[in-house]
């Protein structure tokens, strides 16, 4: 079971992809998340990141493919993966189409969750992340503890620098100059299918397990 979850910033793809792992049991990859992680421990691909994420921009391909590809070697991926945040031009999806091949993989399911952009906006600036385990926090689903202290492993729940109008606005912008032809991309090959994600965390679950459950056959 090969899954891409796919759509702009702050629709909900790393929650339902968190959902979908604990499920189906394969590893969810956020690259994100590690990207995030390399520049906690402020590697030398973590230096080069946080510069382009803080303009709003896209990492390199070739580092997001270089990730990608080490990752999805490891043993738990061996029974399938989701990727959640790649790829995010049609350049990377035409670099992982490549990888899938060599590897001997069939070709990923593609779903788009799908969210008005003032949404999205009111979303992500209300958002708050723990800086240590990656835990996120909103308002309606998850509130942050008062003490903003993630009751998970102990670390402070942060805004994440990323997570302010200015630079939503501008990663919303790149996503749909660069990242929205990846749609076309996925529709092509018949392997794209879009969910309304301005639901509860719930229903848009509900909706997303129903298509794996058809496309993949598994109850």
């Amino acid at each position: 079971m090969y899954l891409i979850l796919f759509g702009a910033p702050g629709v909900g793809k790393g929650t339902q992809a968190k959902n979908l792992s604990r499920k189906y049991k394969i590893p969810h990859i956020s690259t994100g998340d590690m990207l995030r992680e390399a520049i906690r421990k402020k590697t030398e691909l973590g230096k080069k990141a946080e510069d382009i994420i803080s303009r709003g921009e896209l990492v390199s391909d070739d580092i997001m493919l270089g990730l990608i590809d080490h990752r999805i070697s490891e043993d738990d991926c061996k029974n399938g993966f989701i990727l959640d945040g790649f790829p995010r031009t049609q350049a990377q999806a035409e670099g992982l189409s490549q990888l899938f091949r060599k590897k001997n993989l069939p070709d990923p399911l593609c779903i788009e969750i799908v969210v008005p952009e003032d949404i999205i906006v009111a979303r992500l600036t209300a958002r708050r992340i723990c800086e240590k385990c990656g835990m996120i926090f909103d308002p309606v689903t998850n509130p942050a503890p008062p003490d903003n202290i993630c009751p998970k492993c102990g670390g402070r729940i942060v805004q994440r620098p990323d997570d302010n109008p200015e630079t939503i606005h501008q990663r919303l912008r790149v996503y749909h100059e660069q990242t929205a032809p990846v749609r076309d991309y996925y529709r092509q090959m018949h392997r794209f299918v879009s969910v309304d994600g301005n639901k509860s965390v719930d229903e848009v679950f509900r909706e997303i397990d129903e298509i794996v459950r058809k496309t993949f056959h598994v109850q």
